[in-house]
Formats: C-alpha cells, sequence, structure tokens
C-alpha cells in the first residue's frame, strides 16, 4: 500500500489572504507563481483571485501547486482554531503541499492537500508540544493515522448512506457531532477532527523519530482500521463510543479504568446516579490525577495551559443564564429552567441524556457533546457533572476534558513518564486492538 493523499480543510471566510514562499504552478497554466495573494467571494460560486500582479476570476476552485514540496510552502492568515471552544484564537499557520481554495453557497474554503505522513507530522506537533516524550508521540502518531484513515473509509461509506445525526420529537433532542459536516475535504483542521495546524509547530527532532519509528502502523481490530479517538482527559475512566456517536458498538472502545489498579473505596459501575455521584465528587487516583508541570507542559501547548481544573472542575450557571444558552443556542424554550435531572449516563460517568425542567414544560437532551454545547457559551469541560441547586443557580462538579472515548492524553503523557513503552500505552486505552504495520 502507497502512502495516501489527504485534503484537509483549514477555514472558511469571504475573503482568504495567504502567501506562496517558493514557486507554485497553478493548475490552469505552466507559468510559475509566488507571492501575497488574496481570493474573495464575487458571487455563490464565483471569486476573484489577486495574485502579484495579477488578477483573475475563477469558477468553483483553483488548484496551487509546489514545484519542489520540499523546498516551497505557503502560509494562511487569519485562521481561526478552538472555534467556539473557550481558547478560540486567530493565527498565520505555514503549510506543506498543494492549496486548494474553493468557493461553496458564497464562502471560500482553504484545503490543504499533502501525504498522510506529512499531515501526521503536524497533528502530533498540533495535538501537543513538540517536545513531548518519544513513546508518546510514536502512541499518538499511530492514533492519529489510524483514526485519519478510519474516517476516510467511513466518508466513502457515508455518501451511500442516510447518515442522520439529529432525533428531535416530543420528548427530546438528541443529536450527536461526527462526519456528516466534512463533504468537500476528508477531515478538519480543528479540535472536530485532529488539530492540524501545518508545519507551524513542527520543530523537535524526536517528532520525525516518531513518525519514522511507526510508519504504516495502526490500530486494527478484525482486520479493520480502529476508529481510535483521543481527547485531553478522562476524569478518570474511559468512555464507550455508542455513548457519544451514533449507536455502533467497538469493542476497543469501551471503559478502561486510567489506573495502574481499580481505586479503593469507589465503586465503578458510573451508569449508576449514586456510584457516579460519588465519583465525580471525590479524588480517586488515575494517571491524568496531576499535577506534574513538566509532563503537563508536554501535552498542552501554550493555549492549553490556561486550563488548570481539568481533573476536577465547577462552574456555576443561574436560571436565566441556561434559559438563554438553551435558546440561542438550540432554539429550545422551556421557560424558566426550574431542574437539571440525570436520565442516563454511560460507563464514564458522562451524561448521555439530561432532563431540562421548566416553567413551560420539559426536554430531554443529548448525546454528550449537545450537553456541553447547551450549557456553556462555548462547551463544558465534559458532560461527566453532578448538579446542584442553589437559590436561583445550578453549580455543575465535574470530571474530565473532553468526550472520554479512546486514548486520554493526559493519561498517557503520564503513563510514557512513568516508562511504559508506546504499545502498552496503546493496549492500555484500546483493549483487544492490535497494532500492525500496512505501509
Amino acid at each position: 500500500m502507497n502512502i495516501p493523499t489527504i485534503e484537509v480543510g483549514i477555514m472558511s471566510a469571504k475573503s482568504i489572504d495567504f502567501q506562496l514562499n517558493g514557486r507554485f504552478l497553478q493548475a490552469t497554466g505552466e507559468e510559475t507563481v509566488n507571492g501575497n495573494g488574496t481570493a474573495t467571494v464575487t458571487g455563490d460560486s464565483s471569486f476573484i483571485l489577486h495574485l502579484g500582479d495579477k488578477q483573475q476570476t475563477f469558477d468553483e476552485f483553483v488548484l496551487l501547486e509546489p514545484v519542489n514540496e520540499e523546498e516551497a510552502n505557503f502560509e494562511l492568515h487569519h485562521v481561526i482554531i478552538g472555534v467556539q471552544f473557550h481558547w478560540e484564537r486567530e493565527e498565520t499557520q505555514r503549510f506543506k503541499g498543494k492549496l486548494k481554495i474553493y468557493v461553496e453557497n458564497g464562502m471560500l474554503t482553504a484545503v490543504n492537500i499533502l501525504s498522510v505522513e506529512d499531515y501526521l507530522l503536524s497533528v502530533i506537533s498540533s495535538e501537543m508540544s513538540a517536545t513531548s516524550s518519544l513513546e508518546l508521540l510514536k502512541a499518538h502518531a499511530v492514533i492519529s493515522r489510524s483514526w485519519l484513515l478510519a474516517q476516510i473509509e467511513k466518508g466513502k461509506q457515508l455518501k451511500d448512506a442516510n447518515y442522520k445525526t439529529l432525533i428531535r420529537n416530543e420528548e427530546g433532542y438528541i443529536r450527536w457531532y461526527d462526519r456528516e459536516d466534512h463533504s468537500r475535504f476528508d477531515v478538519c483542521a480543528d479540535d472536530h477532527c485532529q488539530r492540524y495546524q501545518g508545519i507551524t509547530k513542527v520543530s523537535a527532532p524526536q517528532v520525525y523519530e516518531a513518525l519514522k519509528a511507526t510508519s504504516g502502523e495502526v490500530l486494527l481490530y478484525d482486520n479493520k482500521i480502529c476508529d481510535a479517538r483521543f481527547y485531553k482527559c478522562c476524569g478518570g475512566v474511559t468512555e464507550k463510543f455508542e455513548h457519544v456517536w451514533e449507536p455502533v458498538v467497538h469493542p476497543y472502545l469501551t471503559q478502561v479504568i486510567d489506573n495502574e489498579i481499580i481505586p479503593v473505596g469507589y465503586n465503578t459501575g458510573l451508569t449508576d446516579e449514586k456510584n457516579a455521584r460519588a465519583w465525580i465528587l471525590g479524588n480517586p487516583p488515575a494517571f491524568c490525577n496531576t499535577h506534574d508541570h513538566e509532563v503537563l507542559s508536554q501535552v498542552l501547548n501554550d493555549y492549553d495551559q490556561e486550563t488548570q481544573d481539568f481533573y476536577r472542575w465547577q462552574i456555576t450557571l443561574t436560571q436565566a443564564e441556561i434559559k438563554d444558552l438553551l435558546l440561542r443556542k438550540v432554539g429550545i424554550d422551556v421557560g424558566d429552567v426550574l431542574d437539571l435531572i440525570p436520565v442516563e449516563r454511560g460507563v464514564s460517568g458522562r451524561l448521555i441524556r439530561l432532563k431540562i425542567v421548566g416553567s413551560k414544560g420539559e426536554i430531554t437532551i443529548g448525546k454528550e457533546l449537545e450537553i456541553r454545547k447547551s450549557l456553556s457559551e462555548s462547551h463544558l469541560y465534559s458532560s461527566a457533572f453532578v448538579v446542584e441547586k442553589v437559590s436561583d443557580s445550578f453549580v455543575l462538579k465535574g470530571a474530565g476534558w473532553g468526550h472520554g472515548v479512546g486514548l486520554c492524553q493526559i493519561g498517557a503523557a503520564i503513563m510514557s513518564a512513568k516508562g511504559y513503552p508506546h504499545r502498552e500505552i496503546l493496549m492500555h486505552y484500546f483493549p483487544q486492538a492490535e497494532i500492525k504495520k500496512i505501509y
């Protein structure tokens, strides 16, 4: 099998500013171009490209290809990262490979076309610090490669399927977010898929070493590439895939206690409300239960380190704030919010369904990410929380950072610091999977 090529959606806007560093070819001719450029929408299906001293109008798309991929690269300005998360910000980012700009419904999208291995070089430097330990980088290279190739295959299957991600009726509003959002490229560059920030942060030799050591390695289950998910912090125990996304069982994405032994004094049957409450309000030992600054600085980039209370956290929302959030973000009006009642929890204690009781009625919402989006201007750290009502406010006390399915990045960093090799780290978080080199 040859190394695959992929298309990554970087940004969408009415206007896109970029810079070509080195000589590039336009697909429409043999003349090379370089320097600063701007693409600006002129209609639903057309745009103007200003590049150097030339101006051209394009219908649908333009493709800019480096003459020498090792020497040339391009920069995109005003790239928004952490979209709708609490660390959202704007960056200039640099990329290898081809730049494709297309217009659809009056919006431009910039797409980077490159090899899987060049893509991974960036991902494992964008998802965490490029100076992370070698075994952690190896583990992340394998899961990022696996996830990507699994998504490409899944995308092909969904083109011929009636894929629904929203169930809305009189009783509830249940939604999950996954592959339905990207039809013109394979994956996006933000946290919705995998963080990909080009070659902006690629600097450390161990990143190259990790990719070379694991080249072509993926996780397999039943001879299929694993849909290997990951996130920042599980809060002590991982979640099942089907509780977060579509109702498909992946035996390698199941409950894993993120510790060498089951913590003493806790019942890990966390679908039970009493057990979940004790777990979330407690402080059980776990690989990801750490304040080790040196290790955290490896797995958390500069803006991620702004988040300190990831293992256990707390926020307070007033009745009026929740009412406003539900109206603006989900289009739900239950009147004054009177109560928040857990209906169903997953195996990590994360809420899958939450009943909201109001003066005008009640509704049940889910899944995990919809709950997090509905109760925050950005996203709650996770849906593993318990609710305490205080006067006209609700105190949410929670555990973990992210959806909790698959590899816990902070836990994996601690395992690496303790001397676990990357294969043991992977087998801890993906039981029943195997590692195999496919190219």
